[in-house]
C-alpha cells in the first residue's frame, strides 16, 4: 500500500479562475499574517506560537476578515501547516549555525484536504471544494482513496491539479522470463 500522486491539467472557467486566484491570495495572507505574529511574539516574549495556537486564532481572524470564509478552509489550514514546517526548518538552521533565511511565501498553489466526497474524479472533470466541476484532461485512471488535491498555476499561466491518493495497489512489474 503506498501513496501516489496524479497530476492533470485543468481548464477552469473565468469564475473558477477568480476563485482559485482568491484562494492563492487568502493562503498568502494567512501565511504572512501568522509569520508576522509568530515573529512578534518570539521577539517580545521569546516564545513560539505553534500550529495549534495559530489554527485556534484563525477562527477570530475570519470574523475580522470575512472574505477568508469565501475560500476552502482546509486550504488555509494547509498554509498554516506549511508555515509551521518552514518555521521549524528555520529554527533548525539557526541551531546548526547556518544562514537561515526567514520563511517566505512564494508559490502559486494551495492544497485542499479530502473530506467525505468533496473531491471526486469524473469522466472529463474533477470536483473540487468551492470550485465545483472543473474541466480536466484525465490522462490515466485514478486509483485508491483521494487524500488531497493541490491546485497550482505554473509561470506560463496553465492550471493543474495534483491528487494525492493512498491505498494504491501498484501492479507488480511483468515478468520477462529472463533470470
Amino acid at each position: 500500500e503506498m501513496e501516489y500522486s496524479y497530476k492533470f491539467r485543468i481548464y477552469p472557467n473565468p469564475a473558477q479562475i477568480q476563485q482559485i486566484q482568491g484562494t492563492f491570495g487568502c493562503c498568502r495572507f494567512v501565511w504572512n499574517h501568522y509569520l508576522a505574529l509568530r515573529r512578534e511574539i518570539y521577539e517580545r516574549d521569546g516564545k513560539t506560537l505553534n500550529y495549534n495556537a495559530c489554527s485556534g486564532d484563525m477562527t477570530q481572524l475570519k470574523k475580522a476578515r470575512p472574505w477568508l470564509k469565501e475560500v476552502d478552509s482546509t486550504a488555509l489550514q494547509s498554509s498554516l501547516r506549511d508555515l509551521d514546517t518552514a518555521y521549524q526548518n528555520f529554527f533548525r538552521r539557526v541551531k546548526q549555525g547556518q544562514k537561515p533565511g526567514y520563511p517566505r511565501f512564494n508559490r502559486q498553489s494551495y492544497k485542499s484536504k479530502c473530506v467525505g466526497t468533496n473531491i471526486k474524479v469524473l469522466d472529463k472533470a474533477v470536483q473540487l471544494p468551492k470550485l465545483g466541476l472543473v474541466k480536466c484532461h484525465i490522462s490515466k485512471e485514478v486509483k485508491g482513496r483521494i487524500l488531497s488535491a493541490t491546485v497550482s498555476q505554473n509561470p506560463s499561466g496553465k492550471y493543474f491539479v495534483a491528487l494525492c491518493c493512498t491505498d494504491v495497489e501498484m501492479d507488480p512489474l511483468p515478468s520477462t522470463g529472463a533470470v
